[in-house]
């Protein structure tokens, strides 16, 4: 636990994380090789923001999701969601905690289950984290449902009635319903067309104003964290070489490898803002709710 902390205590601090993996061997006389994903990575996120996680494939962004979200342990160093230490809870411990953080993955079509209604869903965290009754796991399902723009009628519908955009949606109301404090999204709109990607995450960010909803957002898209996040970090090889505000961070990088990322954008230079080049700033006003 961390001691003494403030009323306005940090959602999600990660402190000096090493994360490494043991590789198969190449031979039965040599030692495993080990490769390390995470090198003495920290960082804070303060209740109500949104950090953006930044970084080529390989950088370690999806290690870092998955050792916020519990589902590995670091090597060293600790995980700290509202001051509890992952790593050291029980795993009924850590049960009870799943409550306050979710996840958004990256694809709409394969994180929903096709033979389950959306009602079934939508309610399962509630049914596994607290036992809540079928009446209560519906009204439930109901609220945000309608809160990420479909109908509660569509409760009793299957995944392959809906559009991507409308998945996604679902895959966003299944994170809300036990009403976490942290959402880890894993590139939740790299699988969709540009007019959709800039509804969801207009979405998102609507519903971090209704409820106060903490995001890590994992992207490899700079316009994205450009646009939606207030922190951001740049991971090379699983090292933190950069990070701070998007505006400034974009508009004048320090770090050879940041500089590089940002040359890969098209349209952008190092000298100004990341323009919105996949139009993701001229649509994100544009909210259907039935993308």
């Amino acid at each position: 636990m961390l001691e003494g902390l403030p009323v306005s205590a940090p959602v999600l601090v990660v402190q000096d994380v090493c994360k490494e993996y043991r590789l198969p061997r190449e031979s039965l006389w040599k030692p495993s090789p080990r490769i390390q994903a995470l090198d003495h990575v920290s960082l804070t996120v303060q209740a109500g923001s949104s950090m953006g996680i930044v970084g080529e494939s390989g950088s370690g962004k999806s290690t870092l999701a998955r050792l916020v979200m519990a589902l590995e342990r670091p090597t060293s160093g600790k995980i700290f969601l509202d001051g509890q230490d992952l790593s050291a809870l029980s795993a009924a411990e850590l049960r009870s905690v799943r409550a306050k953080i979710q996840m958004v993955f990256q694809d709409p079509y394969g994180s929903l289950d096709p033979r389950r209604t959306i009602l079934q869903t939508v309610a399962e965290p509630l049914a596994i984290l607290h036992g809540v009754g079928r009446s209560e796991q519906r009204l439930r399902a109901t609220q945000v449902l309608e809160a990420v723009g479909l109908r509660a009628g569509d409760l009793e519908k299957y995944p392959h009635e809906f559009s991507g955009g409308q998945r996604q949606r679902i895959a966003i109301a299944r994170a809300l319903i036990t009403r976490p404090r942290l959402i880890v999204a894993d590139e939740p709109v790299s699988a969709l067309d540009v007019s959709v990607q800039a509804q969801v995450l207009n979405l998102m960010q609507d519903l971090q104003d209704q409820f106060g909803v903490t995001y890590l957002f994992i992207s490899h898209d700079l316009s994205v964290i450009d646009l939606v996040c207030d922190q951001v970090v740049v991971l090379q090889a699983g090292c933190i070489v950069e990070q701070g505000e998007p505006d400034t961070l974009f508009s004048n990088p320090q770090h050879p490898y940041t500089k590089r990322l940002l040359a890969a954008v098209p349209g952008a230079h190092a000298s100004s803002a990341i323009p919105m080049s996949l139009g993701l700033a001229q649509n994100a006003s544009l909210d259907s709710p039935s993308p």
